[in-house]
């Protein structure tokens, strides 16, 4: 059972001016951003992270290096094409205002699956590429660490938000209902029977009790435990514990 943090990058200049940044070179955190992942830095610093990747884009890498500054256990960063951004193609660099006045525009709010961006991706192809890359990585960071281990991806808002959808069993076509803001924290815990989606978007919820995993308990099948499986009812959340 691993649990991955995913981690969008802080806040730029392209998000205040209402640009579609995607996959253009240079584009950097602004001074709200660089604050932003600062504070998050310090907020997951003392997190036990096994590994860190993040998209090859400068504002991704920046925030990265945000995290590692505030660690002291020499973590190493890895980069991985397959988390980048969403290619865009001539949808890149134009504003969101001028591109609201395109007709694919409601089709991406409505059934992304059907969207190709012109000269770019297809949403469903990021879909794929970045929900692999995660299940990978999870699968590499579980053989080498164990079930327990903790790992962080840094990416962008719609591949973050397919990832989610994945792991929350959602069509593609309802993935415009997750909001994933910049600097946010979402976190899954991987299982052998399914993920857990345990926060999403979060910017100052309590790590530790979040990534305790529940205690575990022998299951009626006597093939799994406690912990993969559903809590019916509900049970205490995430990091509960019964009393005796």
């Amino acid at each position: 059972m691993t649990t991955v943090l995913l981690i969008r990058h802080g806040r730029t200049s392209a998000n205040t001016s209402g640009i579609l940044a995607g996959r253009s070179s240079g584009v950097e955190l602004d001074e709200v951003g660089r604050q932003q992942v600062h504070a998050l830095g310090e907020r997951i610093a003392k997190v036990p992270l096994r590994t860190l990747v993040t998209s090859p884009l400068r504002r991704c890498r920046q925030t990265s290096q945000a995290l590692l500054a505030a660690r002291e256990d020499g973590l190493d960063l890895t980069v991985d094409q397959g988390l980048t951004e969403c290619g865009y193609g001539d949808w890149t660099g134009k504003s969101l205002r001028e591109l609201a006045q395109d007709d694919l525009w409601k089709t991406v709010q409505t059934q992304p699956s059907a969207v190709r961006f012109p000269g770019g991706e297809s949403m469903t192809e990021m879909s794929s590429r970045v929900v692999q890359a995660v299940r990978r990585w999870d699968a590499q960071v579980a053989a080498e660490h164990g079930d327990g281990a903790v790992w962080a991806a840094v990416s962008h808002g719609d591949p973050i938000k397919a990832i989610l959808a994945d792991a929350l069993g959602l069509h593609l076509d309802s993935f415009q209902r997750i909001m994933v803001d910049p600097a946010s924290l979402s976190v899954i815990r991987y299982t052998a029977t399914r993920p857990y989606v345990v926060t999403t978007n979060s910017t100052d919820a309590d790590l530790v009790k979040l990534l305790t995993p529940p205690p575990k308990e022998a299951s009626g099948s006597g093939s799994s435990t406690a912990t993969d499986d559903a809590a019916v009812g509900g049970g205490l959340g995430a990091g509960g514990h019964a009393e005796a």
